[in-house]
């Protein structure tokens, strides 16, 4: 086996919970790994050095010093994945200029980048059967013209889906509330997916990703 350890890196902590929760799904059991979420996505910096103060724990302004970090200190056929929500970027562009990252960053661990489309609710939103499990009150009607991996507030999709009162209801409450909830989808929704049969491209090319890192 290639790889034995992972280290994770996600943007936020419903993308922690629902990654520690599908994990034991997709590696082999023999595979460790660790998942950090940082408090927002944020940009590259210029220059590789970062804009703001490292409390501040905002990933990809972080990424170039944690990139070199890994690179001084993993073993030999451990790995760094970088898994954010890729919003209403262009993902081509956005996956370039994560690659460039990479090769400007000196030492720097073997990397992958993957992107949720447009965010990481999309890979919820791809198996109702999970969702009618997790959530009795779910509205299968909410998501009639939701289309897979579009870029149309997908978060919001699901809260109109499951959540009482819908997004609308949802950000009425603030934002440490919807923080909440979607930490709670991912929870409930982790120990039901299907990582076998699931519809998202985006989910289906971490799961490839992950699993060529390990084989």
């Amino acid at each position: 086996m290639k790889h034995t350890h992972l280290e994770i890196l996600v943007e936020d902590l419903s993308g922690k919970v629902l990654v520690e929760g599908l994990l034991p799904k997709i590696l082999p059991a023999n595979v460790t790994h660790r998942v950090f979420s940082y408090r927002g996505v944020g940009r590259i910096p210029r220059g590789l050095k970062a804009r703001t103060d490292a409390s501040k724990r905002i990933l990809l302004d972080r990424l170039p010093q944690l990139l070199k970090g890994y690179g001084k200190s993993l073993q030999r056929g451990d790995a760094v994945v970088v898994l954010v929500d890729s919003d209403r970027r262009n993902c081509r562009e956005f996956l370039n200029e994560l690659e460039q990252l990479r090769e400007d960053c000196e030492p720097c661990a073997t990397t992958l980048f993957r992107l949720a489309i447009e965010e990481m609710e999309a890979w919820m939103l791809a198996d109702h059967h999970a969702l009618k499990r997790a959530f009795p009150g779910f509205k299968p009607a909410a998501l009639k013209k939701y289309k897979q991996d579009s870029v149309c507030g997908t978060w919001e999709k699901m809260a109109d889906a499951v959540y009482p009162g819908g997004a609308a209801g949802l950000k009425a409450q603030g934002p440490h509330a919807v923080g909440q909830a979607k930490s709670q989808w991912a929870s409930a929704m982790a120990r039901l997916m299907d990582v076998e049969n699931h519809r998202s491209p985006s989910f289906q090319a971490f799961v490839r990703g992950l699993r060529r890192l390990v084989n």
